[in-house]
């Protein structure tokens, strides 16, 4: 477990690189990447290749002991290539090209592209093969950021023709699947069928679902390509630096062409732009540790292997709405709560603040006169605290599923502007996260024997296959929550026959009757037979948005009842026995209250241990017998351990925004606030 750092060396005259090597040096950074937006200082003119200068900073950072991660420099083809091929730009729904002036202006689908990507990947693989300082590469840089997922472009349109191909019978099978016959939208060929381009009205939800699945593989295959020629030339591992919260790219994918999973971190920034409310204070200063977490261990749990954070937040940035600085240990805080969630390596963006171009604003470990920022004086004590840490992967008990075509295909028809899929989702993370318990974030589809208990917020799309998948972990003891909206529709993006929740609907023991959606302002709740909601209103507890009116089978135990106007008694929530385990089902987006009271059951009967309810902004992590306390607040929090239990990092007391790390299970420390 270590730190590094992202650098770009040739934004500083070379007599600076021996300096910062130095420093970096001295601050305890292990790992250096480098290049990701750099080709046209790599091939200045088409054929005409500059590698000098990458050499030398290799060979200076390597000589300091700092090891090397490059990148393939994809994300940003130069001024001279779109010239020559103009072809290769991306295209607005509308078709207007995406022109050059930033970065990830390229389509994936582009054959001119793919070739011009194989020549430059090529050459950089030879050029650095059995370079020992050479560890691993990063393939391209953020696949997707600034919504480029989606092209909509001619050479797209041609391969979306070809994908449906592969993936239907044949075109009557395309417009069974899809039922075309809604608004005489059936098709005579596949070449017949459009990108989702502007409509007077919404498109059809089929459509657009597989247009999201078929941008993705797009994506998968492209990172593919630089996986393949990178394996080619030597054993170096292969990486991709995925973004937070981000709905258009599979993740699952593309990780199984990777050997190392990262992402790239951004507290301040996403409690800002990607989550629903205003951030308080200690938020714009530190983050949401649930939102942060949830990243982590999505990125851990999808390839079973390691994961880094490839970019860690150095002090402002410039991209939010708006800019704070982070709260003083901040950039410590955020290295130590991803290591607790498994990381093996949290890297810095960047070296040194640039003084050029769009990111400005952006901060740096350095001034950009060279000076210590904050940033840097954070990261060199983490560095040193992880010095002392030696541990194993996290082992999680309990696993929240996920699947990127559920996101997609209840975007496409949300029901409600604020049912978000991920927020949802989060409502019952953030549950388990309040008990001290890790969770993996996988797909449905990975192997659930080892989990206890199981999470399912949103399974939107089922089939038999998904239903027996679930069956047979709950019959052989496993616990399983079912959300809302699990099972409504087919996977083609269509109601099934049967009522929800489809084919979960004899696992759940339930149907159901009715569904409807209010604003986020509507105020809603359900009434749980002895429960003890926390803001003091005995059995009563606030759910919004989303509400289910469910018809139970007769051995179905009805665990909530809404107390709403024309739902008033009808059952909300129900649990249902199957073989040596059971499933609950959750008809509503419940609240904090409601979403803890139903975690700490399920918990309660897998058998996993939790901690007391943990205040907000205060979180432990266990990895390998140590666990991690991290304090997201501008409040001091205690720390009682047991007697015989050693910290390894800090002590009894946490400051605000603060970290420790204590040879002790999460459920055996009590956690005290001046609350």
């Amino acid at each position: 477990m270590t730190v590094g750092v992202c650098y770009f060396p040739e934004h500083w005259p070379r007599e600076r690189w021996e300096t910062d090597a130095a420093q970096m040096a001295e601050a305890g950074i292990e790992y250096v990447r480098m290049a990701e937006f750099s080709w046209a200082v790599l091939e200045p003119e088409p054929g005409s290749y500059d590698f000098e200068w990458l050499d030398d900073a290799v060979e200076i950072l390597a000589d300091h002991g700092l090891k090397v991660v490059l990148c393939t420099p994809t994300a940003t083809p130069p001024k001279w290539l779109v010239d020559r091929h103009p072809e290769i730009l991306q295209a607005d729904p509308d078709g207007t090209p995406r022109r050059f002036g930033s970065r990830r202006h390229y389509c994936f689908n582009s054959p001119v592209y793919r070739q011009e990507t194989r020549r430059i990947v090529s050459k950089l693989a030879e050029h650095y093969a059995d370079v020992d300082a050479v560890v691993g590469w990063q393939t391209d840089n953020e696949f997707g950021c600034h919504h480029t997922v989606r092209c909509y472009c001619e050479d797209c349109a041609a391969a979306f023709s070809e994908w449906l191909r592969a993936t239907y019978d044949d075109i009557d099978d395309l417009n069974e699947k899809w039922g075309t016959t809604f608004w005489s939208q059936r098709y005579r060929s596949f070449e017949a069928v459009d990108p989702p381009r502007p409509t007077p009205a919404e498109h059809h939800p089929s459509h657009l679902l597989d247009y999201h699945r078929f941008a993705s593989d797009s994506v998968v295959d492209y990172n593919r390509l630089h996986a393949d020629i990178l394996r080619d030339h030597d054993d170096w591992f292969v990486a991709h630096n995925f973004m937070g919260d981000f709905e258009t790219l599979d993740t699952h994918a593309v990780a199984d062409d990777l050997d190392l999973v990262t992402w790239d971190s951004y507290p301040t920034g996403f409690v800002q732009d990607r989550r629903t409310g205003t951030p308080s204070m200690d938020e714009l200063r530190a983050g949401d540790p649930d939102q942060v977490g949830m990243n982590h261990d999505l990125y851990r749990g999808t390839n079973d292997a390691p994961f880094w954070v490839m970019e860690q937040q150095p002090g402002d940035v410039n991209w939010p709405p708006h800019c704070p600085q982070p709260g003083e240990g901040a950039m410590r805080l955020w290295a130590h709560h991803a290591t607790g969630h498994g990381a093996d390596a949290v890297l810095y963006f960047r070296w040194r603040r640039c003084r050029e171009g769009q990111e400005q604003y952006h901060a740096g470990l350095r001034k950009q006169d060279g000076s210590a920022d904050r940033g840097y004086r954070d990261a060199t004590d983490v560095a040193a605290d992880l010095s002392d840490v030696d541990s194993d992967h996290v082992d999680a008990p309990v696993a929240l599923l996920h699947d990127y075509d559920d996101w997609w295909a209840v975007s496409a028809q949300p029901h409600a502007p604020e049912f978000d899929y991920w927020e949802h989702a989060r409502t019952y993370y953030r549950a388990l996260r309040a008990r001290g318990v890790q969770v993996d974030v996988v797909h449905p589809e990975t192997d659930l024997s080892d989990y206890a208990a199981v999470v399912a917020p949103s399974l939107h799309l089922a089939d038999d296959e998904r239903a027996s998948h679930l069956r047979e972990f709950v019959a052989s003891g496993g616990e399983l929550l079912l959300g809302a909206r699990s099972g409504a529709k087919d996977p083609y993006n269509k109601l099934p026959d049967e009522l929800a929740p489809g084919a979960f609907a004899d696992l759940a023991g339930v149907r159901v009757d009715q569904h409807e959606s209010f604003p986020a302002d509507v105020d809603l709740s359900v009434a749980v037979d002895g429960g003890r909601a926390a803001d003091g209103n005995g059995d009563a507890y606030a759910v919004s948005v989303w509400s289910e009116w469910l018809d139970p089978a007769p051995e179905t135990e009805t665990l909530a009842t809404h107390t709403t106007d024309l739902a008033d008694g009808t059952p909300a929530v129900t649990r249902n026995v199957t073989g040596d385990g059971s499933t609950v089902y959750c008809g509503v987006w419940p609240g904090a209250d409601l979403a803890d009271e139903l975690v700490s059951g399920l918990l309660s009967r897998a058998g996993v241990e939790t901690t007391h309810r943990l205040p907000d902004g205060v979180r432990v992590n266990e990895r390998d017998g140590l666990t991690w306390v991290s304090n997201f607040t501008s409040d001091p929090v205690s720390v009682d351990a047991p007697a015989d239990a050693t910290f390894v990092v800090g002590d009894e007391t946490l400051d605000g925004f603060d970290a420790a790390v204590v040879e002790s299970a999460p459920a055996d420390l009590e956690l005290g606030t001046d609350d």
